[in-house]
């Protein structure tokens, strides 16, 4: 007979983990990029984007942490009966591991670069539509799906919902903003120095990485108190649902 798994297993991953996961290795990825870059190889360039660190030591870290959050982002499964959230967190898992299987192109100046791809317009269009497509699902994610409510809703919940549409809405004004700086980079070449993309899709990150950190309850929880109330107002729709077949019947 095969073993019989309960909720309380400690073997399981919870909804909350697979969350915070997702949140922090968003956060985090353009901080290792850095580090492991400076650690590994000297490296004190910033690269042009995150995706031109795929090029450089930490390529295989790069490579490694899209394909973790692509895979905690097809595992999701979000609530049973709310198959919308299993749909675009699949579509935003497949995205990532786009990103990191068809790198952009290497053309940074300054690149600390140890291996390098002969260029490919196709395989960098590609990785751009996987990116932009990553990014916009997880602002639609952020800003719809998360805000969603079942029965009462608390004081809590209706501030992380602030926090979930700034987020989401924070994830687009970045993607806007580096779509805009391609768009004008000819006549931006003093902010070049600057690496522009490689903060505003941190910015991004950070954003989306936020979200599902709140979403998983590491800040922002519910009281106590609150807890207690939403417990009350499901015990008082549930004994309503229950009364309607007799009043009905009475009927």
């Amino acid at each position: 007979m095969p073993p019989v798994i309960t909720q309380d297993d400690p073997r399981l991953i919870s909804f909350n983990t697979l969350r915070k996961t997702v949140g922090w290795l968003g956060i985090l990825l353009p901080a290792a990029m850095l580090l492991g870059n400076f650690l590994f190889s000297n490296c004190r360039v910033i690269q042009d984007s995150n995706s031109h660190y795929f090029y450089t030591s930490t390529g295989s870290i790069f490579i490694g942490i899209l394909c973790a959050v692509a895979m905690f982002l097809i595992a999701y499964q979000g609530y049973p009966e709310e198959k919308t959230d299993n749909v675009l967190t699949t579509v935003a898992g497949i995205c990532a591991l786009g990103i990191a299987f068809f790198p952009t192109n290497d053309n940074s100046s300054e690149s600390c670069a140890i291996i390098h791809l002969a260029p490919s317009p196709g395989r960098n269009t590609a990785h751009l539509l996987f990116a932009a497509t990553f990014f916009l699902v997880l602002a639609w994610i952020s800003y719809f799906l998360f805000t969603k409510s079942r029965g009462f809703k608390t004081h809590s919940k209706a501030m992380r919902n602030s926090v979930y549409r700034t987020c989401g809405i924070l994830i687009v004004v970045f993607v806007a903003l580096i779509a805009a700086y391609w768009k004008f980079s000819s006549n931006l070449h003093a902010l070049d120095k600057y690496r522009p993309v490689f903060w505003l899709e941190w910015g991004a990150l950070i954003a989306f990485g936020f979200s599902w950190l709140v979403k998983g309850e590491l800040v922002m929880t519910d009281t106590p108190e609150e807890k207690a109330m939403v417990v009350q107002e499901a015990a008082r729709a549930l004994q309503e649902s229950a009364a309607l077949p007799a009043q009905l019947k009475q009927q």
